[in-house]
């Protein structure tokens, strides 16, 4: 029998409900069905968590309705920086890659990082040196680019230049993506995969490749990956943060991410995150008025939503 559990995100940062056009609303909902599906279709043959995640998220990247991969926004210079992580809770083995340029699928370089070097993180050329060295598939800048992530650029330069006649939306200005999983074998697996912000430094890196910030799995306890502000969630060690919640305090999960979201709303940060517990029991939390969120669930259940009244079942 299936115990398994999946949960996806693809950014707190969501198109402000009055600018979803029919045509956009379906074409992101579409996105986190598929990427749901990716992953089930590994968990529900009795896969590994890890497996499961890393499927989740290279669908979502390759989705341009969400800031990673294809579809990331565009830093300062107006190039690509992309970052990820994946965390298998087996072992607390984990992979991450920061300010990579030319990986298509930044989680699967993530994952070669676990699993063939003897190195967490690594950055900008040597990330890409290293994609190139495990056969991964490597792009020109021009494939993350999108028309509206262009727009986005063009509306923070103007920003900076006192001409934008509206506030941005939090969709303007950042986005990530992540998959959480607990498998038949009771493994916990988390990866997360973002372009940044809109308009960020060059060379700057948030806190999706950190572990223990934006990502974080350990068996029996909790795997979380989370979306928002960086800055924050490292400074605060959000998803690290959970896990103690839970393992030392023994709170439930639902109370865990319910602090942590209550601390990053505090510290003034549009935040969500996904979390699943070792009962294979999710928690989908943001303090934002949206956030891109689906759920499959051990009947195999699939859900989705985008704001806090649309979470609903789909075919």
């Amino acid at each position: 029998m299936i115990v398994a559990s999946l949960a996806i995100h693809g950014g707190a940062g969501t198109i402000p409900r009055a600018n979803f056009t029919p045509e956009s609303y379906k074409a992101a909902r579409d996105g986190l069905r598929d990427a749901l599906r990716a992953g089930w279709a590994v968990l529900s043959k009795g896969g590994l968590a890890v497996d499961a995640v890393e499927a989740a998220v290279v669908a979502l990247e390759n989705h341009p309705s969400f800031n990673a991969g294809h579809g990331a926004v565009l830093n300062a210079a107006g190039d690509h920086e992309l970052d990820a992580a994946i965390m298998d809770g087996r072992d607390r083995r984990a992979g991450a890659i920061a300010s990579a340029r030319a990986i298509r699928n930044p989680v699967r370089a993530a994952r070669r990082v676990m699993e063939a070097s003897d190195c967490v993180l690594l950055s900008a050329a040597g990330a890409d040196a290293f994609a190139r060295e495990q056969g991964l598939e490597m792009v020109e800048q021009a494939y993350f680019t999108t028309p509206l992530r262009q727009q986005h650029w063009l509306r923070a330069q103007e920003e900076q230049a006192g001409l934008l006649k509206r506030e941005r939306s939090e969709a303007e200005k950042h986005g990530t993506v992540g998959a959480v999983a607990f498998d038949d074998h009771g493994n916990l697996a988390a990866a997360t995969s973002t372009g940044g912000y809109t308009y960020k430094r060059a060379g700057r890196v948030g806190d999706t490749p950190i572990i223990g910030a934006g990502t974080y799995a350990a068996n029996g306890v909790v795997a979380v990956s989370c979306t928002g502000m960086g800055e924050f969630f490292i400074r605060r060690g959000t998803s690290h943060d959970i896990a103690a919640r839970i393992r030392y305090r023994g709170e439930s999960l639902e109370a865990a991410t319910a602090a942590a979201i209550a601390d990053l709303t505090e510290d003034g940060c549009g935040a969500g995150l996904i979390a699943i517990d070792g009962a294979g029991r999710i928690a989908l939390p943001h303090n934002t008025e949206g956030m891109y969120r689906g759920s499959v669930t051990a009947d195999g259940v699939v859900s989705v939503g985008i704001y806090a009244d649309d979470f609903a079942v789909v075919d």
